[in-house]
């Protein structure tokens, strides 16, 4: 299976995963909470702070109380959602293309 390059964003998502530790679920609520990868260092506990909780606990809180559910529905890798993306949009352009030959 050729390895697909995957944009800058969601590659700043997968240095965040390896970096804090974090699991698909995490990364994916922690994305649907708006988050910023590059600034999960500072909310993360290094266990200097013990009042703070450990990240995934964190990023776990922050969605219950936004929507209610302890994870998503539909928990999918970074890397499985990109291939899907790029297929769609090969598909989309095969048939553009398709089109535009027809005519």
């Amino acid at each position: 299976m050729p390895s697909t390059r995957l944009p800058p964003d969601l590659q700043a998502w997968v240095d965040a995963r390896k970096r804090h530790r974090l699991s698909h679920a995490h990364v994916q609520m922690a994305r649907e909470l708006g988050m910023n990868p590059k600034k999960l260092g500072g909310i993360d506990n290094h266990r200097q702070e013990p009042w703070k909780a450990p990240l995934p606990e964190f990023i776990q809180h922050l969605y219950q109380e936004r929507f209610g559910r302890d994870a998503p529905l539909d928990v999918r890798p970074l890397e499985e959602r990109a291939r899907e993306a790029a297929a769609k949009k090969a598909a989309k352009k095969a048939e553009k293309r398709a089109r535009r030959e027809a005519e």
